[in-house]
């Protein structure tokens, strides 16, 4: 348990500092979040105008503290670098890379389009396919469909099928993140939730080897749950609003992966739509709308405006209730998650 505590409080100290320390160097170097009226279907968006200026890219900060928190969490006896968790990482960073290179060129063009947005799904959506392949190809993941463990429901896929499913996993799960980040503090907090939740599901599989045999080095799996979410507590003390920092596609695309590659290699993937819950709502909504809006011979839209975050600001709610009360139904998608797994967790051990 040491080296938990250890990587999540060395994670949070460090996105604390590192995020007060960004955010001065990229004020200083006019790297901000361009904040445009209007978004990308010509509709106007809430009046956030006041937050021109402030830096992003704050991921970065995210990156740092969890790699370097799970890194020194490392000198205790007993712990051990996995090949998964290294893979993990390796995924992690390079669809961190993509969501940089996108908020680079919003900075630098001053839009909130970076990347073209079907260039960008295609390439996110290779990578996340690569990353699903590496795993398969270079370490013992079970390759069957899971709820709570690997034999439930147990429907073996391959190592072909395995890679399809996992990749659109990591895909659906990383973009639907960066889809909540828009609002200060919302994605970091939601995702807060859901790695305190996979620390302690691969925790469980630690103490418990007869009943989640078929994870592979769950305590390793845990030290990176529990940085990644000290790494988000750390950084949700100057993302909240009003932000001092955002995050960017850099830091939204690397929470997803770590979110979606930990229900991979916990065994827990029919688990990830409940723990990431409010992420599925977001974009969800996006995907409502999108279809209403085509069904309908774009006359008619389902929201005012999507995600629905910003529905219900354009109702007339401040953005702070509306964080808040999204972060306690992404509390409540994590805790109904976590009941599921217990209740199987106790039959099992029962």
């Amino acid at each position: 348990m040491i080296p938990l505590l250890l990587s999540s409080a060395i994670a949070a100290a460090i996105a604390l500092g590192g995020s007060y320390w960004l955010a001065d160097v990229l004020r200083a170097r006019g790297r901000s979040q361009p904040i445009l009226q209007r978004n990308a279907d010509n509709l106007i968006a809430p009046d956030h105008q006041h937050k021109a200026g402030t830096p992003t890219m704050g991921g970065l900060a995210i990156l740092a503290a969890a790699l370097i928190g799970y890194l020194v969490s490392h000198i205790r006896a007993g712990v051990v670098f996995s090949d998964q968790v290294l893979i993990a990482f390796g995924g992690v960073l390079v669809m961190a890379g993509i969501g940089l290179i996108d908020d680079v060129k919003k900075v630098r063009a001053r839009q909130n389009r970076g990347l073209f947005w079907k260039l960008k799904g295609v390439i996110t959506l290779l990578a996340s396919f690569a990353i699903a392949g590496t795993l398969v190809t270079l370490t013992e993941i079970d390759t069957r469909v899971s709820l709570t463990r690997a034999d439930l429901p147990g429907w073996e896929l391959g190592a072909a099928g395995w890679t399809v499913w996992a990749g659109l996993i990591i895909f659906c799960t990383a973009n639907a993140v960066n889809v909540t980040d828009g609002l200060d503090g919302l994605a970091s907090g939601a995702a807060l939730f859901g790695f305190i939740a996979f620390a302690g599901i691969a925790y469980a599989g630690f103490r418990t080897p007869d009943v989640y045999g078929a994870i592979v080095h769950p305590y390793d799996l845990a030290v990176f749950a529990a940085a990644f979410g000290g790494a988000c507590a750390g950084f949700l003390w100057m993302n909240a609003a009003p932000a001092l920092i955002f995050m960017g596609d850099v830091g939204a695309l690397a929470i997803g992966t770590a979110l979606a590659l930990l229900a991979l290699t916990t065994d827990t993937h029919l688990l990830l739509p409940l723990i990431c819950g409010l992420n599925v709502l977001e974009i969800g909504s996006v995907a409502l709308q999108m279809g209403v809006f085509r069904a309908s011979g774009r006359r008619r839209r389902l929201f005012r405006i999507s995600p629905v975050h910003h529905h219900f600001e354009l109702g007339g709610w401040p953005e702070t209730r509306v964080i808040i009360r999204f972060w306690l139904i992404a509390g409540f998608f994590v805790a109904v998650a976590l009941g599921i797994f217990v209740a199987d967790f106790t039959n099992q051990v029962g």
